[in-house]
């Protein structure tokens, strides 16, 4: 776990913005954060943020749009044992101490930033999915190449087999090395489709260095986070 020491010093500003971007979990423009935060990242501090490495900007049109980066949602989870900064007022108090109660959460429920505050995919039918949960289990299916729904009930049929239980965590290297005859790509939707789902979670390894390489290979990246583990819980 990194110490403060290790933590950049970074202004009120600038960890306000890490903040939203974390909490939307998506790519914003500056006009999305003005209307959701009622500032910009521009200038120095958007400067500082991206030679850190923890966003990335795209200004190849404007508004310009910008987008935690891998180091970024490492480092906006570890915040509050950053130093504060000088000018830090009541309202950054505030942020950081609710970061370390979200943070202790996340910590017990064994889940990434990314899964927490992933946004719902859209079109997703609340009734239509527990409807599909209550089903139960279904038979290992004939999965091709073709269809999405087949190759997630490939994944979970697979999961099934590792898990010691249900809701268990199963590393992705090896429910990969249980789907190896089929292609990558097709697994990585099923996986990203399975998120829509109540009952699936993916979780990144905060400390990467204990990772082997194997595990590493097998990373599923969710925008700029490589996740490392599956769950999937009772129907």
């Amino acid at each position: 776990m990194p110490t403060a020491d290790a933590l950049p010093q970074l202004t009120p500003n600038q960890i306000n913005a890490l903040v939203v971007l974390m909490a939307e979990a998506r790519e914003l423009t500056n006009t999305e954060l003005r209307e959701l935060a009622g500032f910009t990242l521009t200038g120095a501090d958007n400067a500082k943020l991206v030679k850190l490495g923890l966003v990335s900007t795209d200004r190849s049109q404007r508004p310009f749009s910008h987008e935690l980066t891998e180091n970024g949602w490492h480092v906006v989870r570890r915040l509050h044992i950053a130093r504060l900064p000088r000018q830090c007022g009541s309202a950054t108090r505030s942020l950081l101490t609710l970061l370390a109660g979200v943070d202790r959460g996340l910590d017990r429920r064994r889940l990434s930033q990314a899964d927490f505050f992933r946004q719902d995919a859209p079109g997703v039918d609340a009734d239509a999915s527990a409807g599909e949960h209550a089903a139960g289990p279904a038979a290992a299916p004939m999965v091709t190449s073709g269809g999405s729904g087949d190759a997630q009930a490939l994944v979970r049929t697979a999961y099934r087999e590792l898990a010691v239980a249900p809701g268990a965590w199963v590393g992705l290297a090896d429910l990969r090395e249980l789907l190896d005859e089929y292609d990558r790509e097709v697994v990585d939707g099923a996986l990203r489709a399975l998120l829509s789902h109540g009952d699936v979670r993916i979780m990144s390894v905060l400390d990467a260095s204990a990772l082997t390489a194997r595990e590493r290979a097998a990373a599923l990246l969710i925008g700029d986070e490589a996740n490392h583990a599956l769950s999937i819980g009772p129907a």
